[in-house]
């Protein structure tokens, strides 16, 4: 025999009460029989640990968690593991700011241990935040806490970064080539395109003065970057442009350092653009790069590693790049070669994560094959079913975009190295065994003799590989590449990739990219990509601007519960952003609420038991509800809990609270003995199964608070249930609708409530229309009516 719940309301506290039986028997563990068998697994973003995650990280976070737990109520292995990013540069940037030092004048081994005391330091703030969302992220072997978590630096993870660095290399994959790259002056490394972003900057157009060889006349050449005129290899002008045609095959004179350069049409040229003729230089930006590469011309650097000038710029050598604009401005003007100055919005390439203008400056590094495979890339995002259908368009956009190899190799410290060492005598390249981390800056070679040469001396590697590198190797690890062939060829592609829009271009396409250089096969069966988290004004939030909400202050205020809830009613996240709003959260808590008053009143009534009777409103709500897990089973399997939990709200307040409840009340208790035993037993039957589906549809989205109810309702673990399928199709159509049984109700209470009668006062005469009829007994008994009229209208006699 159940007892009846005794609190009165659900609160954040109660949450805690859950946890710790969570923390000491976790429920979520794979096991060595859970390894045998096909899982259905999420590749979940690992978020940097050296920082608490945000509001966004925390929604997305939660709804990737009701991912897994529906797909555990329908019976799946789930593998849903959770990895912290602790490479690359928001960690090393991070040390620089907290030790006070910068990183390329701090010895190598020092500054990685200031890294690592940084990680230690940082804590399990971003861990206690997921824990007390409820996130049930599994293990493969342990039982306690949040489950196994995997960290990008471990030795293990660094070992499976450089096993597959390994493969690449061995299959001619990766090369290493001295080309024009991205460089950021600020982060001291060649940078991705994938890495950069861009922004408007105001500039000036400088008009500045250069000479025909042939002629001696004077023609004008508007540029942003005067102070790259050291590099300039051709002047250009838009074919169509009658005002400059006489000057193909002629040659300019550049100015103050008086380099010939030739001067043809090309359509890189606008006529409408500055004055119409184009100083292409060697790495002024992108279009140069290709300019270059098209025309087969040999670049002249002008700026080197540091940001500054180097000797090609003359005298302008050892200035950062913006002094060397003004110092050259100056001397045009004083050698009277500046004709004019506009103010322009120019769009320029800046880091992503340092926000430095970016430089394009040659260097030797490792590329990864890609521009040879967009076809085939293309081809394999047909086979990937995408949550929302237009994401796939971010895709395809990045990859006919991309226009260089991928440059992997990186001049930072706290990385994954790469795993290779140089013979000193021939220069022969040495990649070593695979399964091992190496640190060839500091390790002995794995051989003792050069293969080629049979030297005995040998330099290691001393660069690192991209941080993207890295994360793209997510799905590789948790799905147990070179680790369990058997798993691995069982479980691979991956069921699912959740992520936000923005890293499309960079941890889903290198994933992909991955997945078929390896495999030939797509990472995933399915990409679910979320828009973003705003504030309350549709602003996206930041730092500098200051309306950043804390996860932890949600936590205190709400619980995890009225949180989670939210956002689910809030919207589709892989359709739109979402506005963080405290007054919907807090309208959220109203319906946890509602859950646990209903939960709590049919707690108090007697068991279901012995033969029943279902009367017309008990088979009508039962057939609703039906209906409810039907659309809530195929909403959630794909990926859309919106729309069911709106629906499961509706139905929890409107249908079922305001409706059926009141109307069955008097009969489920039957303290009058107005009704058979058989027709009390109807309608507690009828509560009960209602309530059982309503908490098994709710407990991927509130775990909390359903696994409290069930267990004392039901003895059970709802998280070990199955989840409801439902059914589409009404057994039969009932000649009433909830809407019509709403206002037919609450045109009573309201006559009740302007005569200053209680809702139990006695009703005369209920008149109603006849397709109420089927419902007269409890209709009579929740109005207190001693007379129901069938009629054609709705009216209240008092």
């Amino acid at each position: 025999m159940r007892l009846p719940i005794q609190a009165t309301r659900w609160g954040k506290e109660q949450e805690e009460k859950v946890l710790q039986q969570w923390t000491h028997a976790w429920p979520y563990r794979l096991g060595k029989a859970g390894l045998k068998k096909r899982v259905f697994s999420i590749d979940t973003p690992p978020p940097y640990v050296n920082a608490p995650i945000h509001i966004g990280q925390a929604t997305t976070y939660v709804l990737m968690d009701m991912f897994a737990r529906f797909h555990r109520m329908r019976g799946k292995t789930v593998l849903f593991p959770l990895g912290l990013d602790n490479n690359g540069l928001p960690i090393e940037v991070a040390a620089e700011k907290k030790f006070n030092v910068r990183m390329h004048e701090t010895p190598r081994e020092q500054f990685i241990q200031y890294c690592k005391q940084l990680l230690q330091e940082a804590g399990s703030a971003t861990l206690d935040s997921l824990h007390r969302l409820g996130v049930g992220f599994n293990s493969y072997e342990k039982g306690t806490g949040l489950g196994e978590v995997y960290e990008t630096d471990s030795p293990e993870y660094r070992a499976l970064t450089q096993s597959i660095f390994i493969d690449l290399w061995k299959r001619g994959l990766i090369y290493e080539d001295e080309r024009i790259n991205n460089y950021c002056p600020g982060c001291h490394t060649t940078i991705a395109d994938s890495e950069m972003d861009y922004i408007e900057k105001e500039t000036a157009f400088n008009y500045v003065k250069f000479k025909v060889q042939e002629t001696g006349e004077s023609i004008l050449i508007a540029t942003t970057r005067p102070e790259l005129i050291a590099s300039c290899g051709m002047i250009i002008f838009a074919p169509e442009d009658e005002r400059f045609k006489h000057l193909k095959g002629k040659h300019a004179l550049t100015p103050v350092y008086e380099r010939v350069v030739p001067i043809q049409p090309h359509s890189f040229a606008k006529s409408d653009k500055g004055s119409g003729l184009v100083m292409m230089c060697s790495a002024g930006d992108t279009t140069d790069i290709r300019f270059y590469r098209e025309m087969g011309l040999k670049p002249v650097i002008s700026i080197d590693q540091q940001g500054r000038m180097n000797a090609h710029a003359g005298f302008l050598q050892g200035l950062k790049v913006k002094e060397a604009r003004e110092k050259m401005i100056e001397t045009l003007r004083e050698k009277e070669l500046l004709a004019e100055q506009k103010k322009v919005l120019h769009r320029t390439p800046i880091c992503e994560r340092s926000k430095h203008d970016i430089e394009f400056i040659s260097m030797r590094e490792y590329y990864v094959k890609q521009l040879e495979f967009k076809k085939d890339l293309k081809a394999l995002t047909k086979k990937i079913k995408f949550y929302d259908e237009s994401s796939r368009q971010i895709l395809l956009d990045w990859i006919e975009s991309v226009s260089i190899d991928w440059p992997v190799s990186r001049r930072r410290y706290y990385a994954t190295e790469v795993p290779l060492w140089y013979c000193t005598s021939c220069g022969g390249v040495i990649a070593p065994e695979k399964g091992k981390y190496y640190q060839p800056w500091k390790d002995a070679a794995p051989v003792k003799k050069c293969p080629t040469c049979e030297g005995t001396a040998f330099k290691g590697d001393e660069r690192v590989l991209d941080t993207w590198f890295d994360s793209s190797n997510s799905v590789f690890y948790i799905n147990r590449y070179e680790k369990d062939s058997l798993f691995f060829k069982k479980n691979f592609p991956c069921s699912l990739r959740p992520q936000g829009k923005e890293i499309v271009r960079t941890w889903l396409y290198y994933t992909l990219l991955k997945g078929l250089l390896l495999t030939k096969k797509p990472a995933f069966n399915g990409v679910w990509v979320n828009h973003h988290i705003v504030d309350e004004k549709g602003n996206k939030m930041s730092k500098s601007v200051g309306n950043i909400i804390n996860p932890g202050d949600v936590l205190q205020r709400f619980g995890a519960e009225p949180f989670r809830l939210w956002a689910t009613l809030e919207g589709n996240l892989e359709k739109t952003d979402f506005r963080c709003s405290f007054e919907r959260m807090e309208g959220a808590g109203k319906t946890i609420t509602k859950l646990w008053n209903v939960a709590r009143f049919i707690s108090l009534l007697p068991e279901p038991k012995g033969a029943k009777k279902l009367g017309a409103l008990d088979k009508q709500i039962i057939q609703e509800v039906h209906a409810l897990a039907w659309t809530a089973f195929n909403s959630f399997d794909q990926y859309d809990f919106h729309t069911p939990m709106a629906a499961w709200r509706h139905f929890l307040w409107e249908n079922f609270a305001s409706q059926y409840v009141e109307l069955v009340k008097a009969r489920a208790q039957n303290a009058d003995k107005k009704f058979s035993t058989a027709e009390q037993q109807g309608a507690l039957y009828a509560l009960n199964h209602c309530l059982d589906l309503l908490l098994r549809i709710a407990a991927p989205v509130n775990p909390f608070i359903t696994q409290e109810l069930y267990a004392h309702l039901f003895g059970k673990d709802i998280h070990a249930q199955l989840f409801p399928k439902g059914s589409k199709q009404k057994d039969k159509k009932s000649s009433f609708s909830f809407e019509e049984l709403a206002e037919l109700n609450g045109m009573v209470w309201k006559a009740k409530k302007e005569k200053g009668l209680s809702l139990r006062d006695p009703l005369k005469v209920l008149h109603a229309l006849k397709k109420f009829k089927s419902i007269e007994k409890d209709l009579k008994a929740c109005h207190n009516a001693q007379e129901v009229k069938w009629g054609t209208e709705n009216r209240a006699e008092l």
